[in-house]
């Protein structure tokens, strides 16, 4: 259980606080890819439900991260990097942090499934469940395969926002969710590679702490290439299309010479630059990804036109 041993009163709490609590970058992509998710699905909502769909699926996204900051504040009080959130820095306290948390999932998920239909609702309870007990209270301390198998919790926003249009679960949707879970590991280990972190002090195994900097280097290159089929495979579906593939055939081949020259850099030779090629690499990973989703709302439009699809 979260334990902070201080908390200073007088530091009182202001509105961007509560903000920060609910990871709003995080909660950005989280939106982003449930509206794409939701737009290119065969069914279309009423702008009212769609509206809804996507407002209710980011305060579960919201619910998640204040649950990830109460029960990692004590990590996040000894790393630099987390040690001004607000728990940490004594603005919220644990319980407020906890209340809001779990209000915020009650409430998207229940109003989700009123909104849209039940199984959105559970897929989203599902999410927060994954996010805050299995990836927060379970794996993030217990593996350096930790980031691999918690990136499934960002990977459902789309998948969501399918099911919240068609009621189903279908290829398409698997395939936007494979996308994103399989490029979370690269894209995150490529920061890894040039982030002083102190992962080792606050006792969490990442895999740059754990097995060293050269396997961290050689996982970046494989994950890549286990990513590659299943973002091609897109674009042969429903949701792909000639724009979509070709986007993608560019996108994966630059993504692959970046991990490749991870893979094969000196660490030394890294460090002495400062670590260009890896920022490089995981710069372009954020465009890779929303590039991506770009091209899938881009066959929906040409498709809605008669212009798109296969």
């Amino acid at each position: 259980m979260t334990d902070i041993r201080s908390f200073d009163d007088s530091n009182e709490a202001r509105f961007g606080d509560y903000v920060q609590l609910l990871k709003p970058r995080v909660m950005s992509l989280v939106v982003f890819t449930a509206l794409v998710g939701l737009m290119v699905a065969p069914v279309h909502l009423h702008p009212v439900e769609a509206f809804s769909a996507i407002l209710f699926i980011a305060l579960g996204g919201g619910a998640s991260g204040a649950l990830n900051m109460w029960w990692d504040a004590d990590i996040d009080a000894i790393m630099r990097r987390t040690k001004g959130r607000p728990i940490p820095a004594g603005r919220v306290q644990p319980g407020e942090a906890l209340a809001i948390g779990l209000a915020l999932s009650g409430i998207s998920v229940v109003m989700l499934a009123l909104a849209t239909n039940v199984l959105a609702g559970a897929l989203l309870a599902f999410t927060i469940f994954f996010y805050a007990v299995v990836y927060s209270m379970w794996l993030k301390r217990a593996t350096p395969q930790n980031i691999v198998i918690g990136g499934a919790a960002g990977a459902f926003p789309p998948m969501i926002g399918w099911v919240a249009a068609t009621g189903s679960i279908s290829v398409e949707a698997c395939l936007m969710f494979m996308l994103i879970f399989m490029w979370t590991p690269p894209h995150f280990w490529a920061l890894a590679l040039f982030m002083k972190s102190d992962y080792g002090d606050a006792k969490v195994p990442m895999l740059t702490e754990t097995h060293g900097r050269k396997i961290t280097r050689a996982h970046v290159w494989w994950y890549t290439v286990a990513l590659v089929p299943f973002a091609l495979a897109a674009g042969f579906t429903s949701i792909g299309g000639p724009v979509y593939l070709a986007a993608s055939v560019l996108l994966n081949a630059e993504f692959l010479r970046g991990a490749w020259r991870i893979w094969r850099r000196d660490e030394t030779a890294a460090e002495a630059d400062g670590y260009k090629v890896e920022k490089a690499v995981f710069r372009f990973s954020l465009i890779y990804l929303f590039l991506h989703f770009v091209a899938f709302l881009v066959e929906a439009v040409l498709r809605a036109s008669g212009m798109g699809g296969w």
